[in-house]
């Protein structure tokens, strides 16, 4: 998640965090979104060496950068903000995931997934138990992580 394979790797995704991440930010306060960010990440990871069965070798935040994405798509239906935009944005970036080479779709659909779960859990919460609900949304979702992978090193291991 911290690696990357060249400077337009890395100048994609810092220019994603700079759109995505202030209003996602401003939200969610910097440790939930540190948390959503990371667990995303970690996740669409898992997610990549699940379905790579170990031969996929994944790198870079993209799946961070979906989870940021779901996220955002969360945040617009809480808010009942259009969704046209984030779902144009979403396809456009599918569409480039699944048609050029050396793209890991697999990171990214993962972290899609990890940051859309991660965010209904953190937004929608009760009030009454929002600490306990977010506490236990980002460690279930990062503990489902972890499980892939345990439970793919475990296969591969025979």
């Amino acid at each position: 998640m911290f690696v990357h394979s060249g400077p337009f790797h890395i100048l994609m995704n810092m220019v994603s965090l700079w759109v995505l991440g202030p209003q996602l930010e401003r939200v969610l306060g910097r440790m939930r979104y540190l948390a959503l960010y990371l667990v995303s990440g970690v996740v669409g990871n898992a997610f990549a060496y699940v379905v790579g069965g170990g031969t996929v070798f994944s790198v870079g935040a993209s799946g961070a950068i979906f989870g940021l994405l779901g996220a955002t798509a969360v945040l617009f239906r809480a808010t009942r903000t259009p969704l046209g935009p984030v779902i144009a944005l979403l396809v456009f970036n599918l569409v480039i995931s699944f048609s050029v080479a050396g793209i890991d779709w697999r990171a990214h659909i993962g972290g899609l997934v990890a940051g859309g779960l991660t965010a209904y859990g953190l937004m929608y919460a009760p009030r009454d138990r929002r600490g306990l609900v977010q506490g236990l949304t980002v460690g279930g979702v990062f503990a489902l992580g972890v499980l892939m992978v345990v439970v793919e090193t475990a296969r591969l291991g025979g």
